[in-house]
């Protein structure tokens, strides 16, 4: 029976994070293993990766950070809703908690995001391909409506929506690592209206919560695509999007924002992602599955968000 057809973005983030995580993505990259890079920044790296991506001709977009490490713009402790009296972004938990208790002013953050913007610009001398969430706090309440102004203004048409479809039932995550997906889940579909008004535009699918570190697998990546999918009429053309993190591990005290890198970065999970994207079999199943690996500039246009509300917003699962 015929299959839809699935065209894929596999996006690397933390692109800048740190000289090590970049080699591996890079070698991914020229594998063909991954088609698309979020880049850092304020990455302690961000300007030898940018160095990277133009001279390979990666798909490169911005991560946007507002949790973790230094700010670009002009901030300062005491006197933005940003930082902590250390002049740090407040943490993957502390944004969420801030923005939670309406203790983050959303001026701070357009300035925010507009340094940033204006930094990869400098960077690479043209315009992000798309612009995503580090730690997801693009889909966060109020920071999505000031995003996605953001994007608009200057010219960007392409985000990530961190929508997956059938968390609930993915056993595998521990309990505070499916409670937080299934957090960032619901900000994402409440992203989709302001997303939507500001006319910008996302994979029909998203994969990539369900998967992260340990539990990437070919097998894994395969079920959540199956989910994601699930009711798409067969010969249907659809769009998705795998987020990943690989890369070699981070070794203190090269890498991070500002702090040094974190436990995330510097885990043997990264390079469990890395030979996972990498490996025969998992390219052999999408093959199978009939998924065609490509960049977000070669996605054919579509209605801005219209397939994505008529496939994913159904209720969530508790």
């Amino acid at each position: 029976m015929a299959r839809p057809r699935v065209r894929l973005v596999v996006t690397a983030d933390d692109f800048g994070y740190c000289p090590r995580r970049d080699e591996g993505i890079v070698e991914a990259f020229l594998a063909g293993a991954v088609t698309s890079v979020s880049l850092l920044v304020n990455g302690a790296a961000a300007e030898s990766a940018a160095e990277l991506a133009r001279r390979h001709r990666i798909p490169t977009g911005l991560h946007a950070n507002l949790s973790e490490g230094r700010p670009v713009g002009p901030a300062r402790p005491g006197a933005s809703s940003l930082l902590s009296p250390e002049g740090f972004f407040l943490g993957k938990m502390g944004f969420r908690e801030a923005v939670a208790a309406k203790d983050v002013a959303l001026p701070q953050v357009r300035e925010e995001l507009e340094a940033q913007l204006g930094r990869f610009q400098e960077l690479l001398g043209r315009k992000p391909t798309h612009v995503d969430g580090h730690q997801h706090v693009h889909v966060l309440p109020g920071v999505c409506q000031v995003f996605a102004e953001a994007l608009q203004a200057h010219g960007v048409r392409f985000t990530r929506l961190p929508l997956e479809r059938g968390l609930g039932d993915c056993t595998w995550l521990e309990a505070p690592a499916r409670a937080f997906a299934c957090a960032v889940e619901c900000d994402a579909r409440a992203a989709v209206g302001p997303f939507s008004r500001s006319g910008l535009r996302w994979t029909d699918a998203f994969v990539g919560l369900s998967t992260c570190g340990r539990h990437m697998s070919a097998h894994r990546v395969s079920g959540a695509l199956a989910r994601a999918l699930e009711g798409t009429p067969t010969g249907h053309s659809l769009t998705a999007e795998l987020m990943a993190h690989p890369g070699y591990p981070s070794v203190p005290p090269a890498g991070g924002c500002g702090e040094g890198p974190d436990a995330f970065s510097c885990s043997w999970e990264r390079l469990h992602e890395l030979r996972v994207l990498m490996e025969p079999t998992l390219q052999a199943q999408l093959a199978q599955d009939g998924v065609q690996l490509c960049a977000l500039h070669d996605l054919e246009s579509k209605r801005r968000g219209e397939a994505t509300r008529q496939i994913f917003l159904e209720p969530a699962h508790p």
